[in-house]
């Protein structure tokens, strides 16, 4: 069985193993630099398992590799017989990191 770890961040929660690459909302800091991600939920090493209630005191270190930005959405809103049509877009910064270990 594999190590793994669910962390929270960006106020989305992710299930993590060592050397994994992962898209989270941006974080600060720049490239190549290291970041320590606390709020681990949940750590599973070895087949035993650990629960936070609610955050556990073990970190999780990551590797920054790059930010940038996602693709384009549309938003589009559109009410019939009233000739209203609003046309908006909406790019969202994203940090893109590497599990270092758990």
């Amino acid at each position: 069985m594999t190590d793994f770890a669910i962390i929270q961040t960006g106020g989305k929660q992710y299930k993590v193993s060592a050397g994994e690459k992962l898209k989270v909302e941006k974080l600060e800091g720049e490239a190549g630099s290291e970041v320590i991600l606390d709020r681990v939920l949940l750590i599973s090493q070895g087949g035993k398992v650990e629960i936070g209630t609610p955050y556990l005191a073990k970190k999780v270190t990551a590797k920054i590799i790059q930010e940038g930005r996602d693709k384009k959405k549309l938003i589009f809103k559109y009410h019939s017989k009233t000739r209203l049509r609003k046309r908006r877009g909406h790019r969202q910064t994203f940090t893109e990191i590497e599990i270092a270990k758990i």
